[in-house]
């Protein structure tokens, strides 16, 4: 076989690159080394996100992976933030921005060192999919490495998770369900350590979903952030960073039409978050492939809904993990599934064959499915002309067809003032605006307003629309991504107190019950408010920033 081109050796070949080559030596490089695979293993670890505070150990057995198989390992570093930690101020405005940097950044260290391959190591939410952006735009061979889930916790013989045993736990105290030593004990027992939030919220979906591409090992999105199987998974993955420079395998080869349709599969079957809608195309325009809503409803047509994860089931990653994984999925999805190449060396039809399900409680057969559709619908109507995305799933089907009166707020704080505050009645459609990409700026997650919904017991009473997104732990009728957004002129900016909404997730519709006209008389009438932010980065993002409907993607 042809021994094929290192990209390195723009660095370290001739002459004129003396320089280069003493500098690499500076770092402690041998001379023998310059005729090794250079990877480039970019890492998240930070202290601030217990989904990435363990990857010290994960880097070691990377490392040792690609020296195994005769490369050399560099290690840099990369930004990371806690959505959970972010979640209800203002430093939520920088977690879906965190994408593009985060591409941005990996793509300027890897031309700049002229890398033969990658080892991407992440865990959480759009630290992933920035992750993902920059390998496929790079086209480089690449692997990721996403570092697994926390385990449960436990009070009092029962299950804890982050999201149904905290945020929501706010709106339960409220309500007087539970007791201060109640929510004390719950606080510091939900997270028992390390990884990603327990349910199927958008870490772990983008993990599914990356499996699910062909883009990581076989059980890497599923095994526990603290077993010793991850620690395997990634010497293994170090490995075969450096056998796909060898086999000249790039990830465009991977990551082809085949892969996305069959990672939305996945994403269906399980009931991923509505995240996956922004991410998945973002990742699939950087391979040069245009992925439109009407694929993700397409798809969830024709998807049976057969793992019920948190937080619209009961069931955590730890579940789905003892249960078969991602490979137990593929091989129910069966005929589903189109052949692809993954970076394990087999086809993912191979690794679909071989996947067994251990648990018919967590994963059903197609035939028992919780659902013949998929997790998410795309819903289209005079509220959003090009399209919103609502987790239906997670919305109890007697919720799935809702009208009701509109409480309209401009912000995501003047919303959860009301919510706390018992403002809100039986029957309302609360509608939060202002909170898209460009308006928030941002894109907000609601996860807050609406975990305190829940716990305050007004779920199956209330429904919620927003231009913003939510959080993967969100459940209940909430629709999101609604575009185009208000700071646009999207017919949500012109909603007003009273105006009646009805929302048909069958039906696949999303209306404001006002005549053609007047809803033309206000939009000619509206001006785009003041902008929320003045100054930094969000500024320049807003400039930027397209559509929700087109994945929140920078041109």
């Amino acid at each position: 076989m042809k021994k094929p081109t290192m990209r390195h050796e723009r660095i370290t070949k001739g002459l004129e690159r003396m320089p280069h080559r003493a500098l690499l030596f500076a770092t402690g490089v041998r001379r023998e080394d310059l005729e090794k695979p250079f990877i480039g293993v970019a890492t998240s670890w930070n202290d601030l996100i217990p989904g990435h505070m363990h990857m010290r150990t994960l880097e070691r057995f990377i490392e040792r992976g690609i020296f195994s198989a005769g490369g050399v390992a560099f290690f840099f570093g990369i930004p990371g933030v806690c959505d959970g930690i972010a979640m209800g101020h203002e430093g939520m405005r920088y977690s879906l921005p965190l994408r593009e940097l985060i591409a941005d950044s990996i793509e300027s260290v890897a031309r700049a060192h002229a890398f033969d391959g990658l080892v991407l190591l992440t865990n959480c939410d759009k630290i992933t999919p920035g992750m993902l952006m920059a390998l496929m735009r790079l086209d480089l061979p690449g692997i990721v490495v996403t570092a697994g889930p926390m385990l449960t916790g436990n009070y009092k013989g029962k299950k804890l998770t982050l999201v149904r045993d905290t945020f929501e736990a706010i709106g339960r105290f409220k309500a007087g369900e539970i007791d201060e030593k109640d929510l004390e004990e719950i606080e510091i027992r939900a997270c028992p350590g390390p990884g990603s939030c327990q349910g199927l919220y958008t870490a772990n979906t983008m993990a599914c979903v990356t499996e699910a591409m062909g883009l990581s090992l076989p059980g890497c999105a599923t095994a526990p952030a603290v077993e010793a199987e991850k620690l395997r998974i990634a010497h293994t993955s170090g490995c075969r960073a450096v056998e796909l420079v060898r086999e000249g395998m790039n990830a465009r080869k991977i990551a082809r039409r085949e892969a996305f349709r069959n990672c939305i599969r996945v994403d269906m079957a399980l009931g991923g978050s509505t995240n996956s809608v922004l991410h998945i195309p973002a990742i699939a325009h950087e391979a040069g492939i245009e992925l439109p809503l009407e694929t993700f409803d397409r798809l969830s047509k024709d998807t049976p809904h057969i793992a019920s994860m948190q937080p619209g089931g009961d069931w955590c990653i730890e579940d789905l993990h003892r249960a078969g994984g991602i490979p137990a999925i593929l091989s129910e999805l069966g005929a589903k599934i189109e052949d692809n190449p993954t970076v394990s060396g087999r086809s993912i039809l191979q690794i679909a064959r071989e996947g067994e399900v251990s648990n018919r409680e967590v994963i059903k057969p197609l035939g028992e499915a919780y659902s013949k559709e998929g997790g998410i619908a795309i819903l289209k109507g005079n509220l959003a002309p090009d399209g919103a995305v609502v987790k239906q799933s997670a919305v109890k089907p007697e919720l799935r067809k809702f009208k009701g009166k509109a409480v309209v707020f401009d912000s995501e704080e003047d919303a959860m003032s009301a919510v706390m505050k018992g403002r809100i009645r039986k029957g309302s459609v609360i509608v939060i605006r202002y909170e898209g990409p460009k308006g928030g700026p941002g894109m907000r997650e609601m996860l807050s307003v609406t975990a305190a919904i829940v716990g305050m017991g007004l779920a199956d009473h209330v429904a919620l629309i927003t231009d913003g997104r939510f959080s993967g732990g969100t459940k209940g009728p909430c629709i999101g991504h609604i575009s185009p957004e208000a700071m646009e002129g999207g017919p949500i900016a012109v909603l007003r107190n009273g105006d009646e909404i009805e929302i048909d997730m069958p039906g696949r519709k999303l209306n404001v019950n006002l005549a053609k006209k007047e809803l033309a008389s206000r939009l000619k009438g509206w001006k785009a408010p003041e902008p929320k932010v003045k100054t930094g980065y969000l500024v320049r993002y807003a400039r930027s920033v397209t559509s929700a409907a087109t994945g929140a993607i920078c041109r």
